[in-house]
């Protein structure tokens, strides 16, 4: 079980779905210093002599104001700054040019549990966004699970950026990421670029694409603040795979699947949710990145359902510094076993309890939550190389993994 993270964020996190009916404004703005910063009002009015008006009497602010040669000045400062920074603004012009065709509005209508104003009854509306990919050389719209479960497949509306309304054939959903995947078809359909590693760091330069409170096709502009998060409680159900992208891009309700773009532009996540004490943006949005991403896409696509590795380990949820200075460690990092399954892959490699892996296949492991989520996109075919931590050395162990399926059915 992922423990519950503290209160004061988990009772202001909101997924990022909207009621269709539910539109208002929202406005977004970036930019950038200038290079050259202008001479200090006092150089350029110093000894100036004092301007003397009607009968000699004298404009004591006069002197303050910029004579004609000053502000021509000033003026060419403007031009050379405003170039640099059109400049800059111009590639962001081109990442939305080139990402809008990609990017769609979802409507759904659902069962409720409640009849929604302007509805019919026992029926409810939810947007949302989505992203045009081409997995498994199938063309297809990734989104969030909570935009579309619940929802017959001609209940749900893709609204493309020529205003084009398509439906989709066929929908798989994955509930332990909270992703969904629509098969579509029609003509002159732009796949965007998915990125095919990981390289999203802290500080990065990000924008949010999506239809925040209804208005479709919203850019928005930020860094990367941090990496995985993977602690967060999401929905009723659940979300038991993490490892989000923190971004403070402008995120709101209606930018769930929608995706999150590099400065290259591809795509290095899906937006998710939110914390927020408003309900709207306040900096901090989380999407699941684009790794996650490919995996669980390709899996639905391929076999119709996800199917993950397993290792068979049960692990040390309350890891401490304590803990790891008894095992001879200097601090507690990795992710320590404290039991392992009878029969699974950890057991035939000979793990024990009280081995800490610090890595898994070639990366280096943060934490118990990071070795959960490191699995849950691993092939099930694979041979994977473990790091291990064991009697104050280190040791190298190789083991083929198993499915998840095999010793957890769903």
């Amino acid at each position: 079980m992922i423990p519950a993270p503290p209160k004061s964020l988990t009772s202001h996190l909101r997924e990022l779905a909207l009621p269709a009916a539910l539109v208002w404004a929202v406005t977004v703005a970036a930019g950038t210093a200038g290079a050259d910063e202008p001479p200090p009002l006092a150089t350029i009015i110093e000894d100036r002599p004092a301007d003397l008006g009607p009968a000699g009497r004298v404009d004591p602010s006069r002197p303050a104001r910029l004579s004609a040669e000053d502000r021509e000045r000033l003026f060419e400062q403007l031009t050379r700054d405003a170039e640099e920074l059109e400049r800059q603004g111009a590639q962001l012009r081109r990442l939305s040019l080139l990402l809008r065709p990609s990017v769609v509005h979802i409507d759904a209508r659902k069962p409720a549990t409640r009849a929604s104003r302007g509805a019919k009854a026992g029926d409810e509306d939810e947007a949302g966004s989505g992203v045009i990919a081409r997995v498994a050389d199938s063309l297809v719209v990734i989104t969030n699970r909570h935009v579309v479960n619940g929802a017959e497949l001609d209940r749900i509306v893709i609204r493309l950026d020529d205003g084009r309304e398509l439906t989709p054939r066929r929908m798989w959903t994955d509930p332990a990421t909270d992703l969904a995947v629509l098969a579509v078809a029609g003509d002159d359909l732009v796949p965007a670029r998915l990125a095919e590693r990981d390289t999203v760091q802290i500080g990065d330069t990000v924008l949010a694409i999506g239809s925040p409170f209804g208005l479709s096709h919203s850019v928005t502009l930020g860094i990367v603040s941090a990496k995985g998060r993977r602690d967060l409680e999401l929905g009723d159900e659940g979300v038991k795979f993490q490892d989000f992208i923190q971004t403070d891009a402008a995120i709101n309700p209606g930018n769930s699947g929608g995706p999150l773009v590099n400065l290259r532009g591809e795509v290095v996540g899906v937006n998710t949710a939110i914390a927020s004490n408003s309900g709207g943006s306040e900096g901090i949005g989380f999407a699941i990145p684009v790794p996650m991403v490919s995996f669980v896409a390709r899996q639905l696509v391929e076999h119709g359902t996800v199917s993950r590795a397993y290792l068979g380990v049960t692990l040390d949820r309350s890891f401490s510094q304590r803990t790891a200075e008894r095992l001879g460690m200097l601090r507690a990092v990795g992710a320590r076993v404290s039991g392992v399954t009878k029969n699974s892959p950890a057991d035939a490699a000979g793990i024990r309890p009280d081995d800490v892996i610090l890595e898994f296949d070639g990366q280096p492991v943060d934490d118990d939550d990071h070795l959960v989520s490191l699995v849950s996109v691993t092939p099930t075919d694979r041979t994977v190389t473990l790091g291990v931590f064991r009697g104050r050395q280190r040791v190298e162990l190789r083991l083929p993994v198993a499915s998840r399926e095999q010793f957890e059915p769903q």
